[in-house]
């Protein structure tokens, strides 16, 4: 029960230190309100324009499939280097390949699935596609 006691004490001093210290620094600042400090701080430029700016959706969509398949690579790199020394040491073949190639399987139906629904082909500028249409003419 003692190592209880311990815990306990331990989550009640990590709740009060951090407690104390925005108490005792919530009485200690200075109070002078301005309408300089309410703006917005952008890199000590004034903001100009809106807050709303649309992005497009392919950005983030690069992006999530680059991390995806980032992590491939980063979770395929140890296998490879464990891959010799586990043959050499008797490691049956199929105990080796069949989590990593269900593992390449899955990520291989994401991309198609991804290749199929248009996520990766990037969408086509106005200038761009005037520029093919005129070509096809001539």
């Amino acid at each position: 029960m003692s190592d209880w006691i311990a815990i306990g004490a331990l989550a009640v001093v990590g709740l009060l230190i951090p407690i104390a210290m925005m108490t005792v620094s919530a009485l200690l600042r200075p109070s002078v309100p301005e309408t300089g400090k309410s703006t917005t701080y952008e890199s000590g430029e004034t903001p100009t324009g809106g807050t709303r700016i649309r992005f497009n959706i392919q950005y983030y969509m690069v992006a999530l499939l680059f991390v995806v398949f980032d992590i491939e690579t980063v979770l395929l790199f140890p296998w490879a280097v464990i891959y010799r020394p586990a043959v050499q040491a008797g490691v049956p073949m199929a105990d080796l390949l069949w989590p990593m190639l269900a593992f390449v399987g899955v990520l291989a139906v994401g991309l198609v699935w991804a290749w199929r629904s248009g996520v990766i082909s990037w969408a086509r500028s106005p200038r761009a596609t005037n520029r093919k249409t005129t070509e096809d003419i001539n």
